[in-house]
């Protein structure tokens, strides 16, 4: 079993050009992910117990543990939906757990976010569902009318290219499989422009092939575009086969960091075998 030993660092101020000097100070990827002993509780049920792990840029790393683990509550810090009580949540050089509310929104535009449920609207085509990731880029009367420019249209038409959706862009999204609904939403992702990914059981619903396209495409995305991609995953074996690298997680702490190839039969039996104490889960949130 491996065990990461991230030690405390300095801690981050409000002041970003200040924020950048403790992150240059620490090491802090200024393209990816790096949660510092961070602790989050719900009442008396502690989510995370000084979980402290780094995804860099380029990387395809894969997040697993059983139910209750906190893997929900993790991601929830990652974009800033929970700041946690203790420790430190990097996301492209600045500290997401001290952003304002206009840093979050900043911050937010760079964070691809792919769920088990794909989110896309059924009576939109498959292009108009990538073009809903240019809103924020877009006039409002060009929404209202539908009217993208020509330049973001031909930037969602190339990223439906890149997962093998280009024939399929002006047919509903309703009308097309649970595989490739999910690699519409990659889609629009990449349309966003995100800098990070962060996938939330995109296969959890998915056949053998659909899962393997939806994986295939996550992991070339991270090594093509030189973004950071996390994905949890209840699947031992799909994490074996695509992830560069495991985390584990069992009741709220990080067990296993490690490449694919250490983690083995023991690790794995040791990951989601029962807690003695029980699990702790994430209050007032479904876990993952």
């Amino acid at each position: 079993m491996v065990h990461t030993d991230c030690g405390r660092a300095h801690h981050g101020h409000h002041h970003r050009s200040l924020e950048c000097d403790v992150a240059k100070e620490i090491g802090v990827s200024k393209n990816g992910f790096q949660l510092i002993d961070v602790r989050k509780s719900f009442g008396a049920a502690q989510a995370l117990k000084g979980v402290s792990f780094e995804v860099k840029a380029g990387e395809f790393v894969t997040l697993l543990g059983p139910s209750g683990a906190g893997k929900t509550t993790l991601f929830r810090c990652l974009t800033g939906l929970e700041r946690a009580d203790h420790g430190e949540t990097w996301v492209l050089g600045e500290r997401i757990d001290l952003a304002s509310r206009k840093q979050l929104r900043a911050l937010r535009q760079s964070i691809g976010l792919i769920f088990q449920q794909h989110n896309l609207i059924g009576r939109l085509s498959a292009l108009d569902n990538v073009l809903m990731a240019r809103l924020s880029h877009t006039p409002w009367w060009r929404v209202a009318l539908n009217r993208f420019s020509h330049r973001d249209k031909q930037l969602a038409l190339s990223s439906l290219d890149q997962v093998g959706l280009l024939d399929k862009a002006y047919i509903r999204s309703d009308a097309l499989s649970g595989g490739q609904q999910q690699r519409v939403a990659i889609a629009r992702v990449l349309t966003q422009h995100s800098k990070v990914l962060l996938a939330d059981e995109p296969v959890a619903s998915l056949d053998p092939e659909s899962a393997r396209l939806v994986l295939e495409d996550l992991k070339r995305i991270a090594k093509e575009h030189n973004i950071a991609v996390l994905c949890s995953l209840h699947q031992v074996n799909l994490a074996k086969k695509y992830a560069d690298r495991i985390i584990g997680m069992r009741a709220g702490e990080l067990v296993f960091d490690g490449s694919s190839k250490d983690f083995c039969a023991q690790t794995e039996q040791c990951l989601y075998a029962k807690a003695h104490s029980g699990i702790p889960a994430d209050e007032n949130h479904s876990t993952v």
